[in-house]
């Protein structure tokens, strides 16, 4: 104990000299991922020479919507890059030598790629000299090989579903000798920004939507119920006459706020609710969730208890209920997924043997707890606990371990991700550096599903780009950051602005990983502390970036941007904050002013900024709300 201790009072020295400017912080950044290098071209393919294409787009003969829209996206963007409107024509209208893009399981296509065994999703880009094929296992496949050919070889992008990227030459060419297959790193990907829509979901190539089938884009997973849902499986209006179908509490008193999963005659009710909304859902829904009230409040009930204790876990009865339920629709509903949540208290798993069945797959909401601005598998930090151990000793990365745990209970499992401060989300959050090496980590021990709640509504905070790094993980764990964070960084912000918000971002980054943990729920000191010399040289390249070359769109983005930072200096008294200052009350109000002028309505998840005669500028910025 004494050697633990020792530690984490060096540590907390260290961070005090980090802080105050006494010891230099390691600046360098590692955001992760493989190094990107362009697509080779050994042998030149001409897709259009000087605006002008001999190419047609070919699509099997009785394609779905799905392969139509993707002929259609591939027609509009190519016409779009190089001005040449290449004709959609079915397979059977493929002349003998015709020069063509094969999109879909048409014969010709097939015979290209070769008899290669391709999952839903995989899909296979190979060109001989004369065509291209684009063929995926199936028709969502084919669509996100076309937006792939279209992002990597033809250099579109979408970065928001406000701004894409087009690029404009008059010659596209390929290599002759394109064989590439491609797998996406998690078979379930869900990234709801906002503003996004069905077209934004594919072209990030995001498959889950909860509420919305797609048909036009493949398809989507679709729930039945999602989320909260054990106040629809066993209503609330049952506790009057049935109190005990709910939660045995602490004080011996029932309560709602939970409900008694060992009761059986409650998996009664339960299956006859899922198979009500089961039969009227009129999405093409095959997942159906269980999910508890946000709170804490177990049952405590006997037989609740001895479940604990046998499995040593309290999320032993959920899964035992989950089961029950699956096992139960399953022969009316044999193409169903039950998932269920590991969060709050439920986040630890069983022991003693106790598994998911087949059609069950747990939702791992364990993230929420842990550090962001250091390794998932090194930093053991949890949220919620202030204790000077907890800060600055060296605790054992206990999400980490559970997830790797999670994954051999379950033969799918999924995570519910939330990668903002919501108790601040107006400001910095420092998670760039660990976005990479946590999707990594999950994907290596078998995590298969990936589930992102995004940001809080707003622009600032770099919230968009989050979401676009995450959309790029999501697909590929391996993905270079850096090089899609320099490319989103330059469309968004301007290109004059760009290298001054990278700096930022860096060493903002480097900065909190010295000196604080950065947690989904926790109080203004997480975004770091920083010496007076390091805060003059953030403001001075914030001043830099909405000083340069850009359009007014762009600064108003880089304005945007700014107001984190300025919320993280009014919060600590940081410069013309400081609380001696007499115009301290003024510079708050024009903060205040530009949060509402650039469409910052919140500086919490949990409530919006109320009208301006409403607040007291002698208090600081996060007490607005």
């Amino acid at each position: 104990m004494f050697t633990k201790t020792l530690s984490a009072v060096i540590a907390f020295i260290q961070m005090l000299c980090f802080a105050a400017g006494l010891a230099p912080v390691d600046m360098s950044v590692n955001y992760g991922g493989t190094p990107y290098t362009p697509p080779a071209v050994t042998a030149p393919m001409a897709l259009s020479e000087h605006g002008r294409s001999d190419f047609v787009i070919v699509l099997p003969d009785a394609p779905d919507a799905c392969e139509q829209t993707a002929a259609t996206e591939l027609r509009t963007y190519f016409e779009r890059i190089c001005g040449a409107a290449l004709p959609v024509v079915s397979e059977r209208a493929l002349g003998e030598g015709q020069r063509a893009i094969l999109v879909g399981d048409s014969a010709a296509a097939l015979a290209m790629a070769g008899g290669e065994t391709l999952g839903e999703e995989d899909f296979r880009l190979v060109s001989n000299g004369t065509r291209l094929a684009i063929l995926g296992g199936g028709s969502r496949g084919t669509l996100y090989g076309v937006y792939t050919f279209l992002e990597e070889y033809l250099g579109v992008r979408w970065f928001t579903p406000k701004l894409e990227r087009v690029p404009e030459t008059p010659d596209v060419v390929i290599d002759a000798s394109l064989n590439r297959t491609v797998r996406p790193s998690f078979s379930i990907r869900r990234n709801d920004c906002a503003g996004t829509n069905d077209a934004y979901r594919a072209r990030s190539r995001m498959n889950v939507s909860f509420w919305y089938d797609m048909p036009d884009y493949g398809g989507a997973l679709t729930y039945v119920l999602w989320d909260v849902t054990l106040d629809r499986l066993v209503p609330d209006a049952l506790f009057g006459a049935h109190p005990e179908y709910f939660a045995l509490g602490e004080d011996g008193a029932r309560t709602a706020d939970h409900v008694c999963l060992s009761n059986p005659d409650v998996l009664e009710i339960a299956v006859e609710n899922a198979r009500t909304a089961i039969l009227s859902c009129e999405r093409d829904a095959h997942f159906l969730h269980v999910g508890q009230k946000d709170n804490t409040n177990y049952c405590r009930c006997p037989t609740c208890e001895a479940l604990y204790a046998r499995y040593g876990a309290v999320s032993a009865p959920t899964i035992l209920f989950t089961n029950a339920l699956a096992e139960r629709l399953e022969p009316e509903f044999p193409d169903f997924t039950f998932t269920f949540y590991a969060y709050n208290e439920t986040d630890r798993p069983p022991t003693g043997g106790l598994r998911c069945r087949e059609n069950v797959a747990p939702v791992l909401c364990g993230l929420h707890k842990a550090c962001r601005s250091h390794p998932l598998t090194e930093c053991g930090a949890v949220d919620g606990d202030d204790s000077f151990m907890n800060l600055f000793g060296d605790n054992e990365p206990t999400v980490a371990q559970d997830f790797a745990a999670w994954v051999t209970l379950a033969d799918r499992t999924y995570i519910y991700d939330y990668t903002i401060n919501f108790l601040f989300s107006a400001q910095f959050f420092s998670n760039f550096e660990t976005l990479q090496s946590t999707m990594r980590y999950m994907h290596d021990i078998g995590i298969t599903g990936y589930i992102y709640n995004c940001g809080d509504g707003h622009e600032a905070a770099f919230n968009e780009l989050r979401n676009y790094l995450l959309t790029k993980l999501q697909w590929d764990v391996n993905c270079d950051v850096s090089y899609h964070m320099n490319d989103f960084l330059s469309a968004y912000y301007g290109e004059a602005a760009a290298p001054y918000i990278r700096q930022i971002i860096d060493i903002q980054t480097a900065q909190i990983r010295a000196t604080a943990h950065a947690f989904d729920f926790d109080w203004h000191y997480q975004s770091g502390f920083y010496p007076p010399q390091t805060v003059t040289k953030l403001d001075g390249l914030w001043k830099q970036a909405a000083a340069a070359d850009i359009t007014d769109e762009e600064r108003f983005r880089v304005e945007t941007a700014n107001l984190s930072w300025e919320f993280y200096k009014a919060n600590l008294f940081i410069g013309k904050y400081f609380f001696l200052n007499p115009l301290r009350l003024k510079e708050n109000e024009a903060l205040y002013d530009a949060f509402k002028a650039h469409g910052v309505n919140r500086v919490s998840s949990f409530g919006l900024i109320p009208p301006k005669d409403e607040v007291n500028f002698i208090r600081r910025p996060y007490q607005w709300r």
